[in-house]
């Protein structure tokens, strides 16, 4: 994972990167603490069901404590990478960016997917580290 602001959603928004970090066990809907692997399972479960402006995710690496996915554009297929990082200890932590490969300016999908991403995990008991 790259270093970058920790901040979510418009605090750490340069055009065409974005990261943040989530606390799996610190939401309001989640009544009993999850494992690392339950976990990786919510955020696979959403991956797969979550298309912000019709992007098509592919999950291309899956490791126990990592993923990496390729977003790829409708239209003229410009290809983004979203990666998710447990990192190690205690904490129920997961880093993660989503960043354009090529150009200057994204028109702002990079926020759209992290946003529309955390609205589901939030559903599912996740919520942002500062608010933990």
């Amino acid at each position: 994972m790259c270093a970058a602001p920790t901040k979510c959603d418009a605090h750490c928004v340069n055009y065409i990167y974005i990261k943040c970090e989530r606390n799996y066990n610190g939401g309001r809907n989640r009544e009993k603490p999850v494992n690392r692997e339950v976990a990786m399972e919510e955020l696979l479960q959403v991956i797969k069901s979550t298309k912000p402006d019709k992007y098509t995710p592919k999950i291309v690496e899956k490791k126990d404590d990592y993923v990496r996915v390729e977003y790829q554009s409708p239209i003229l297929g410009f290809v983004d990478d979203v990666e998710f990082w447990f990192p190690p200890g205690k904490d129920s932590i997961v880093e993660y960016r989503s960043a354009s490969r090529i150009g200057n300016f994204d028109f702002d999908i990079n926020r759209k997917r992290i946003k529309a991403l955390r609205v589901e995990l939030e559903k599912k008991g996740w919520a942002s580290v500062e608010t933990f």
